[in-house]
């Protein structure tokens, strides 16, 4: 690794700016804070990463923390528990019902809005109307202007980001939490945008609670601005995803982890807003590389294979080359060939129209600072 370049700040986090050259079959891993991808040919430099992870192109760029300092925040008083936004996805769907029968809108410090997000769906249980609710919150979409010719969901969307938002505004609540369910085996899983300190605090906090089950959390690399689902419309928001879960089935043992889960939570913004300070730490998290779709007939685009039973339902496992992931309808099997990396959404049943048969992940550390209420 070279010398320091220069210093830099982005944000309230002071940083340092190196340059490396990587021998790629070394996999060298570096802890940064933020990692920079140069396309390589390309004047332009993506934004990535915060935490540690193998580093694999010749032509990079790290940030690296000069030093964690505390960071403050104002109360966060203002909280949004949804469910329903598929309106198949049952374990959301009786979460908002019992917390409005149970008039959970005043919590302690905690106003909280219990939103049923597709009641129409709902009513029909079905993932949606006419369009995928959860791809209706980018920025763009919820200027866009409403017509007769608009989807139910779409306008739906933009009720809600009215109601919780507006998106990326000072009147938006101040945590969003959507619940969702996959048919895949994912446990409980925390699904974010932006690398956000509460969310991250949060997440330690109920692994540190619930250490009988797996939590594990996901990434997606996008702008605020081109996050396309409900939780972004929050100053802070996550999903939390749990299965397997079949649609339009409720599971006890599904719901009971979600409730405490969401218990947790309300413990964890209680304590915040009573002026605890939450020291910093460490959490692994998966990021979002790629996707990866069924075989196809060249012909028909039906598919031809189904997932392999020696990948079906084991989401997160380390999917290695040569380890079979298809299994064709003649009886072939497809063997995985391509660098190491985490399946996740296994053989998800609303992602067949989407033409993905799984996602691929990167695990990386997160490093957060110490939190604390501003005062």
């Amino acid at each position: 690794m070279q010398e320091i370049i220069t210093y830099a700040t982005k944000s309230f986090i002071d940083i340092i700016i190196f340059s490396t050259r990587v021998n790629v079959s070394k996999r060298l891993t570096a802890t940064v804070l933020i990692y920079l991808h140069r396309d390589k040919g390309k004047d332009k430099i993506k934004p990535s990463l915060f935490g540690e992870f193998p580093l694999q192109c010749s032509c990079c760029q790290l940030f690296a923390p000069k030093q964690m300092e505390s960071v403050s925040f104002p109360p966060l008083s203002r909280v949004a528990i949804c469910g329903g936004t598929h309106g198949n996805e049952m374990t959301g769907v009786y979460m908002v019902r019992e917390m409005q029968k149970q008039k959970m809108d005043k919590t302690g410090s905690l106003s909280v809005s219990i939103i049923l997000s597709n009641p129409r769906a709902v009513e029909a249980c079905r993932r949606y109307i006419e369009t995928d609710l959860n791809r209706c919150f980018t920025s763009d979409l919820l200027s866009s202007p409403v017509t007769d010719s608009t989807p139910y969901e779409l306008k739906r969307a933009q009720e809600l980001n009215a109601q919780v938002g507006p998106k990326g505004s000072e009147e938006a609540v101040d945590l969003l939490i959507d619940i969702h369910n996959t048919t895949s085996n994912m446990g409980l899983c925390f699904i974010f945008y932006s690398i956000d300190w509460v969310t991250l605090h949060i997440l330690k906090y109920i692994q540190s609670k619930m250490t009988s089950v797996d939590i594990r959390a996901i990434q997606l690399d996008l702008p605020i601005s081109e996050a396309y689902s409900l939780e972004s419309v929050g100053k802070h928001g996550f999903a939390i995803e749990v299965g397997p879960q079949p649609n339009g089935v409720l599971r006890a043992d599904i719901y009971n982890m979600v409730k405490e889960a969401v218990d947790h939570i309300f413990s964890w913004l209680q304590e915040f807003n009573s002026g605890s300070t939450f020291e910093g730490g460490e959490v692994e998290v998966y990021t979002l590389v790629k996707s990866v779709d069924y075989p196809r007939d060249a012909v028909t685009g039906e598919i031809t294979a189904a997932i392999h039973c020696q990948l079906q339902d084991n989401d997160f496992k380390l999917l290695q080359r040569g380890d079979p992931i298809f299994l064709s309808f003649s009886g072939e099997t497809v063997k995985y060939d391509d660098e190491e990396l985490y399946p996740f959404f296994v053989n998800e049943c609303a992602y067949y129209e989407k033409k993905i048969a799984f996602h691929l992940g990167r695990k990386i550390k997160l490093t957060f600072p110490s939190i604390n209420l501003t005062g």
